[in-house]
């Protein structure tokens, strides 16, 4: 197989592969991802407390900052592709999510400072997709709306309400705030129909303050009462890895054969050698044509080289054939001259029998005038 021919076997076996990777998601999905999530900063808005007295403390504004060290993020969906609606190549998609972020936070409250308060934050997303068609990593944006619960651990910490100094005690509750996301991702196919690798950016914001009650017991333990910490701007970065899955996705193309060089056209195991009216020595062009069948009698199989002479009717029959037989001579002469052995060579004589074109007697045909080298 030449260059050329390799070439195409390559690009035949390339085009079904680089088909079923353009292919949208067109039917139902399931897909699902873990990585690492990390929250910014979160404002505590304000803090409240009633004593046993009656008295009403409070603190607005920016009371104290939540530091998130990270944690681990889990998502999972079932969706719905539509394929490419646009006629853009790409693919729309909608699904819906529920995920879950686990965190933990540093607190500095008053001069109090409190690790390891922890946070399970769950959610429930309907998102809109859209995939790029860009070959085998197809890019996607999407986004999203839905609702998502915070849930603070029991957690003791010190702090203050207003100028009174004390220490919050939250039994650990859930609120829930409306949220909005954004997705930033990529997939990519591994040669299993429907199945795809993604890489995901999901920004996920709760877009409500989300207050959590608890109690609140001042320095000296003479007043305590409950209390409430109110928080807000709760924004959530993640990376995630996952697997994409689409149930209806058609099976690649089979391949197409590969293209089979077209062999080398036969040897001609016939030649045809014409003569001059009443002549029998070889021309120029005799020879070239002499010259191909000894060639060609090297490069294929055969057991003999028949050489028959014929004569056209202008002559008798016995002068005719006399002069057949003097051109297949010297055409057999020529063959043993190129290399040929001579008993390869069987030598025939037809005189004006057996004419190539039939004529009345008398007539010059130069197609009658000739010797037929058969290689068997």
């Amino acid at each position: 197989m030449n260059v050329r021919n390799m070439l195409l076997a390559a690009t035949a076996l390339m085009l079904p592969v680089a088909a079923a990777l353009a292919q949208p998601v067109n039917g139902p999905y399931v897909a699902g991802g873990v990585g690492y999530n990390w929250t910014q900063d979160i404002d505590i808005r304000s803090a409240s407390a009633t004593l046993y007295d009656g008295t009403h403390l409070s603190s607005n504004g920016h009371v104290a900052t939540l530091s998130s060290d990270g944690g681990f993020v889990g998502l999972g969906s079932v969706g719905y592709g539509f394929g490419d609606v646009f006629g853009t190549g790409g693919g729309v998609r909608v699904e819906l999510e529920g995920n879950y972020r686990g965190n933990t936070y540093k607190l500095n409250y008053a001069g109090y400072n409190s690790t390891g308060i922890g946070s399970n934050n769950y959610g429930v997303m309907v998102n809109a997709l859209y995939d790029f068609n860009l070959g085998p990593v197809n890019p996607y944006i999407g986004a999203g709306l839905g609702y998502a619960w915070n849930s603070i651990n029991s957690k003791t910490f010190g702090g203050s309400v207003g100028d009174l100094p004390g220490i919050f005690h939250l039994p650990g509750s859930t609120e829930g705030s409306f949220a909005v996301q954004a997705i930033l991702g990529a997939s990519i196919p591994v040669g299993v129909p429907g199945l795809s690798l993604t890489a995901e950016y999901r920004f996920l914001a709760a877009v409500e303050n989300e207050t959590f009650n608890g109690s609140f017991t001042n320095s000296c333990h003479c007043a305590a009462g409950p209390a409430s910490l109110t928080i807000g701007n709760q924004y959530n970065h993640s990376f995630l890895a996952g697997l994409r899955y689409a149930f209806n996705a058609a099976p690649p193309p089979p391949l197409a054969p590969a293209p089979i060089a077209a062999p080398a056209p036969a040897a001609a195991r016939t030649y045809l050698v014409f003569f001059d009216w009443d002549r029998a020595d070889l021309t120029g062009r005799a020879r070239q044509i002499i010259a191909e069948a000894a060639q060609a009698s090297a490069r294929v199989q055969l057991t003999r080289i028949e050489v028959s002479g014929y004569a056209d009717r202008t002559g008798t029959a016995q002068y005719n054939l006399a002069l057949s037989r003097r051109r297949a001579d010297n055409v057999a002469g020529e063959l043993v001259r190129l290399g040929v052995p001579r008993n390869a060579i069987a030598i025939q004589a037809f005189g004006d029998t057996r004419l190539l074109v039939p004529t009345a007697e008398g007539v010059r045909e130069p197609q009658n005038r000739r010797v037929e080298i058969i290689l068997k």
